[in-house]
């Protein structure tokens, strides 16, 4: 839940293009002048100055002023410290120039954060992504002339302090959609696309290289740890409690309530890639507050897109992107009523990418995938109830990590104030009868 990107540059005359603007704020000469609480303590000046003479290959750069916030709000990002950075920057030709990056790091303020998400090893596993991986996508993509920019490069990963740096995407005009909106067809059809290339990429990229993929095998619900169960499942029990509220929707709640007693076995078998599928690196979070839009200034419709915050990539289904995407992203209607339309809008990129890429096994026809992806819907169900509250809570008082995962009193405010949202509670009345009439209620799936 990132607001990074990037653009590799090989030189310091290429930190010219960044931008030439002029601070509007006066900036701070160290960073002592102006440290958030949750900026990690080694983020300094001159911690920054190395890692930008290493990337634009200019060992006499330096940093004059520098300006940090943070990147993001309250309830905006679960996942780690997101600290945006303004840099007047002077290369070794005399030149001041402006640089704007995005620096990623772990919560490592916050022991229970810390330790929850330990066992997932999100760090290590998105900087593997970003620097191994990715990589190789475009590679291969590049072999078929498809030079879509799909993902943000990097400008340094740290595996020593578990941070990632990136170019600020807001300066080439990429912002984040609106979370409490939703996208629209368009929009949606884009990111889709995208996301279709980089799912076609990496079943190829694992095809050659003898499963080198698979390994990324800690998505939200895996077979290593459950430590994210807590939080799951007071979301589930929150939901029961607000459907128990409403008019003849009793037995809902009550079968919700009894779910809680196999929810952890049902999301790892959503998880758990099955042979004879089609299978690919899923970006395993791929929801609004992951997608970075550049709008035509004119008209306000999107130009393109990039995909950012790989924590939860995993090898498996594209059901695992797809449900999730579907279930949380969109607006209303489309949310309703168009799901089949965009799924082959999906597979109609992703089935011709795969050809020109020549993959070697049978590609599902559009039925059969949706027989394929019909076998994970658990998972439409686990991001309509339980995670589109979270993501359209627009009350963030409470709104950090122990809130989703404690069951204080604190915790359980929270949680029952995400579904108090009347747009939330619409979604889940209209297709709460369906999921259970196609079984996604019951223990036995």
């Amino acid at each position: 839940m990132s607001t990074s990107d990037v653009s590799i540059m090989n030189s310091s005359e290429n930190l010219l293009n960044i931008s030439k603007e002029s601070f509007s704020a006066p900036l701070v000469k160290s960073s002592e002048d102006l440290q958030q609480s949750d900026t990690p303590t080694w983020l300094t000046k001159d911690y920054l100055e190395q890692c930008l003479r290493k990337h634009y290959k200019d060992n006499k750069l330096k940093i004059l002023r520098w300006d940090v916030r943070p990147a993001l709000g309250k309830g905006e990002n679960y996942g780690g410290v997101l600290t945006r950075i303004r840099a007047e920057c002077q290369t070794h030709l005399g030149a001041v120039v402006s640089g704007h990056y995005v620096v990623k790091t772990s919560f490592e303020a916050d022991e229970f954060a810390r330790k929850t998400m330990e066992p997932y090893d999100i760090f290590n596993r998105e900087m593997s992504i970003y620097e191994n991986v990715l990589p190789r996508l475009n590679a291969l993509l590049g072999e078929i002339g498809d030079h879509d920019k799909i993902f943000a490069e990097t400008i340094a990963v740290d595996r020593e302090r578990s941070a990632l740096i990136f170019e600020d995407l807001n300066v080439r005009e990429f912002v984040m959609p609106n979370r409490f909106a939703g996208l629209n067809m368009n929009l949606s059809k884009m990111v889709l696309r995208k996301i279709a290339k980089m799912h076609a990429s990496s079943t190829v990229l694992n095809e050659r290289e003898n499963g080198c993929l698979e390994t990324f095998d800690r998505g939200f619900f895996n077979r290593h740890t459950d430590n994210y169960m807590p939080g799951f499942e007071g979301l589930l029990l929150a939901c029961s409690r607000r459907v128990a509220q409403w008019d003849s929707y009793q037995y809902y709640a009550n079968k919700l309530m009894a779910l809680k007693a196999k929810y952890a076995e049902l999301g790892k078998q959503v998880f758990d890639p099955i042979p004879g599928h089609v299978n690919v690196l899923a970006h395993g979070d791929l929801w609004t507050n992951n997608i970075m839009v550049k709008y035509d200034k004119n008209t306000g419709e999107p130009l393109d897109v990039t995909i950012i915050d790989f924590q939860y990539a995993a090898w498996g289904s594209p059901a695992l992107d797809l449900h999730y995407f579907l279930n949380t992203s969109l607006e209303e209607d489309m949310h309703l009523n168009h799901q089949d339309e965009l799924i082959q809008c999906y597979y109609e990129t992703f089935s011709d990418t795969l050809n020109k890429l020549q993959y070697r096994v049978k590609i599902p026809s559009l039925h059969q995938f949706h027989l394929q992806l019909e076998e994970k819907a658990f998972y439409a169900f686990h991001s309509t109830c339980v995670i589109l509250a979270v993501q359209r809570n627009e009350d963030t008082e409470d709104a950090d990590f122990k809130a989703i995962m404690q069951n204080d009193q604190r915790a359980t405010r929270f949680k029952d104030t995400c579904f108090s949202n009347i747009y939330v509670q619409h979604i889940i009345k209209t297709l709460l009868p369906i999921y259970e009439r196609r079984g996604l209620l019951d223990l036995e799936q």
